[in-house]
């Protein structure tokens, strides 16, 4: 699964990102903060494509599906072999995807009756998109709620000595692909849900604190 992420660079570097991968140059930079521990229910920056252009914005992580009568139940997985059937996943999977730039993500490896939290990144320390599937939530009062969920796969080497499972990674030339709305093909679309490469990346192990996702602070990624 994929439970926590970071995206720690500043401001002017995910600017830069935006700019060069999609053309985008109205985000309103300010809005963003870097952050050390970002957990479902919070927001996080995100990206789309609007049939048109690519937008830069914030959705709440914990996909609630649009035929949902409340709020309760959050999804913050979608497991890649399954998403074009289940229910809850297949509209957006088809009609609504989006990225999530990130610098690294948390995983936890079970030794033993403990489980020691591990972070992952890039081996150059980059900035990477992990695929994801949004929805639109009509609230009772009519406002509006956008989630998503982040699409899980099987483990590469790497992973698979903390978890049987990752998010999924996708490369910088198959964001683009992801994202295009005329791309409709399920098969065409599952091809690329796969492992990362596992020699591209790096984990060690950090601080207990990350397990609270009230702290969100720069020292929760140093390594121990």
């Amino acid at each position: 699964m994929c439970g926590r992420v970071t995206i720690t660079v500043p401001r002017e570097e995910i600017s830069k990102y935006l700019y060069d991968y999609f053309s985008i140059n109205n985000f309103d930079i300010e809005m963003y903060s870097p952050r050390y521990n970002v957990a479902p229910s919070q927001s996080v920056l995100s990206i789309i494509n609007d049939g048109q252009n690519y937008r830069a914005g914030f959705l709440k992580w914990g996909f609630i599906p649009e035929f949902s009568k409340d709020e309760k139940t959050i999804l913050i997985n979608a497991r890649s072999e399954t998403i074009d059937s289940k229910f809850s996943f297949k509209n957006s999977f088809i009609y609504k995807r989006c990225i999530i730039p990130v610098d690294g993500f948390y995983e936890w490896k079970r030794e033993g009756t403990s489980k020691t939290p591990m972070r992952i990144h890039m081996q150059d320390k980059s900035i990477f998109a992990l695929a994801g599937i949004w929805s639109t939530f009509i609230k009772p009062d009519n406002s509006k709620v956008f989630t998503f969920s982040i699409i899980t796969c099987e483990a590469n080497k790497l992973m698979q000595t903390i978890h049987d499972r990752m998010p999924v990674i996708l490369d910088k030339d198959k964001i683009h692909f992801w994202l295009n709305p005329q791309n409709k093909d399920p098969n065409a679309l599952k091809e690329i849900l796969l492992p990362y490469d596992d020699k591209k990346m790096i984990a060690y192990k950090v601080s207990n604190e990350v397990n609270s996702p009230k702290n969100d602070y720069e020292s929760l990624v140093n390594k121990l």
